[in-house]
């Protein structure tokens, strides 16, 4: 079974660069408050990381 993560959205994107707001589009993120379960790989810490006032890690899984 894959390790995964759960990432919650904590920071709104208005008035944040346009690539942040894509990087949360990209990590399924729209709105306050709302979690996803995202494989755990390189790609997906990398987009957490760069983005690290908008989003936490909840929960790692597996």
């Amino acid at each position: 079974m894959a390790k995964t993560i759960v990432v919650k959205q904590i920071g709104s994107p208005i008035r944040r660069p346009a690539i942040q707001r894509r990087t949360l589009v990209g990590l399924g993120l729209n709105k306050m408050h709302r979690t996803r379960e995202l494989e755990d790989t390189p790609s997906v810490r990398g987009m957490v990381a760069s983005i690290p006032h908008l989003v936490e890690i909840v929960e790692e899984r597996g």
